[in-house]
């Protein structure tokens, strides 16, 4: 099996690929950008529970994590 990724930017489009993929029978996941993490994302994401995980870093409340966000 061959794994295609397909940026689709226009609505239309979209529309369109998904009526050929139907008409085809293909099986299909769609997917939006922000819900597709890269494999070095992944990693990062592991890497960082493994740390928690050694004690190598700590967890904060929410409150202060936002305060860190919200500064101008």
């Amino acid at each position: 099996m061959t794994t295609l990724l397909v940026n689709i930017d226009d609505e239309q489009d979209e529309r369109t690929l998904i009526d050929f993929l139907n008409s085809h029978k293909y099986d299909y996941t769609a997917a939006n950008q922000s819900d597709v993490l890269s494999d070095a994302q992944k990693e990062e994401i592991l890497r960082r529970e493994r740390d928690f995980k050694a004690g190598k870093i700590k967890s904060e409340p929410w409150t202060e994590v936002r305060k860190r966000f919200l500064k101008s």
